[in-house]
């Protein structure tokens, strides 16, 4: 699907509150409240947004370390088969695979350091990785949501 500016200012104000009302988003973008909720209608049912969420202080829950951790693996092991395995765990917030010596690098959360290490021991062990290499985030510099251009 094919976005204009309308679509990228809409999903811009989305982004930044997704609870305002049809007619606050047509207020910014110089739209009526009715054309408004057509366009997002026809954002979702293209798939263009894929949902509507809160975004919540990970240390408000208790999750205030976090970890990203390279997986290396042995020949043949499919992406499928590392994210059947890693989605198991509810502290990998995100896993993808990547270009260079690792096969995969996973964006681990959990309440302190010694669950992080839990949680890669029990990756670890996994029969197709060969070995991790991990990180642990000291401070976050930037911290935000993908915006529309």
């Amino acid at each position: 699907m094919k976005l204009d500016d309308l679509d990228r200012a809409i999903i811009r104000a989305l982004i930044e509150d997704a609870r305002a009302t049809y007619a606050e988003i047509g207020a910014q973008v110089g739209l009526s409240a009715p054309a408004v909720k057509r366009r997002i209608d026809r954002l979702v049912a293209a798939g263009v947004i894929t949902g509507f969420s809160a975004r919540v202080e990970p240390t408000a829950l208790g999750w205030t370390t976090e970890a990203y951790v390279e997986v290396y693996c042995r020949d043949k092991t499919s992406p499928a088969e590392i994210g059947k395995a890693v989605a198991r765990h509810p502290e990998v917030v995100s896993a993808c695979t990547v270009t260079g010596e690792a096969d995969a690098l996973l964006h681990i959360r959990a309440p302190d350091v010694g669950h992080v290490e839990r949680v890669i021991e029990h990756i670890a062990a996994e029969p197709f990785v060969l070995r991790t290499k991990s990180s642990i985030v000291l401070s976050r510099l930037v911290n935000r949501s993908p915006v529309s251009d």
